[in-house]
């Protein structure tokens, strides 16, 4: 891989993992607007452990606040410690990702054959997720906080993140809207999103990596410690900015940034 496609496929990874407009979306779409041949399965893990770090330093003291108070409640059988109650609805919502993660890979596999079939799939999805995410975000009540969860609301986001594997949902973006629909406020809805996408992205990483342990293909380490690298920066300073200053800006500038995404796709595929 070149500089240039190292560079620019890790600053597309490190700004849209965490922002609704979809990451794997603009993964498959920037190899194609820029000419360039499709990044190698290495390389969407090793700038996905660049996200993975991100997230992970960044919710540093929240991630281990519960996962002490999960391991507490454990060993004496209460769940009142609301860092518990939060960390126990992380693994409820990642349930479903278990459950529906390979059926929905196989799906992604196949869309991956055809480049006009995909770019119309993500044209569609951009829009029409984004579309949900502008109404979840002016009619929902925002009175919530992520700590009033319960199993039913973390299974319902969890299900809605199932969906992301499809490319152009953005797994930010639809547990963001299911959030909002829950009436939760949009930093309570950003940050269990954020943290949601901890474990999400260890299973999508470990399965990326089986495939690519049975895969004979050289591997360009140099590429991977780059992109890692200069994902991790991106995706921690998207992170800071995008809780800082979401409940001023709202979601409608990712939404049209969405609805203009779609249209620019579906002018050039159709």
């Amino acid at each position: 891989m070149e500089a240039t496609q190292i560079l620019i496929l890790s600053l597309v990874q490190g700004i849209t993992e965490f922002l609704p407009i979809s990451s794997s979306g603009h993964l498959v779409l920037t190899p194609l607007l820029f000419g360039f041949d499709l990044q190698s399965l290495a390389f969407d893990v090793s700038v996905h452990v660049g996200t993975l770090a991100a997230v992970m330093i960044y919710f540093r003291k929240e991630v281990a606040r519960m996962t002490l108070a999960v391991l507490s409640s454990l060993r004496t059988r209460r769940f009142e410690d609301p860092d518990a109650r939060l960390g126990w609805m992380i693994v409820i919502a990642t349930i479903p990702v278990v459950v529906l993660g390979l059926p929905l890979k196989s799906v992604l596999e196949m869309l991956r054959q055809d480049d006009a079939l995909i770019a119309l799939v993500i044209a569609g999805t951009t829009i029409g997720f984004g579309l949900l995410l502008w109404l979840a975000d002016w009619r929902g009540k925002r009175t919530r906080d992520e700590y009033s969860l319960n199993w039913r609301d973390a299974l319902f986001i969890g299900g809605m993140q199932a969906i992301a594997i499809i490319p152009g949902t953005s797994r930010s973006g639809i547990t963001i809207t299911a959030g909002l629909m829950l009436g939760l406020n949009r930093q309570a809805t950003s940050r269990f999103s954020f943290l949601l996408s901890i474990p999400t992205i260890i299973m999508a990483g470990l399965l990326e990596t089986l495939d690519l342990a049975q895969s004979a293909a050289p591997v360009d380490w140099t590429a991977l410690l780059i992109g890692a690298q200069f994902s991790f920066l991106v995706a921690y300073l998207t992170i800071h900015f995008f809780l800082r200053f979401i409940e001023r800006i709202s979601m409608l500038p990712f939404v049209l940034y969405r609805f203009l995404l779609g249209g620019v796709i579906l002018f050039l595929v159709l």
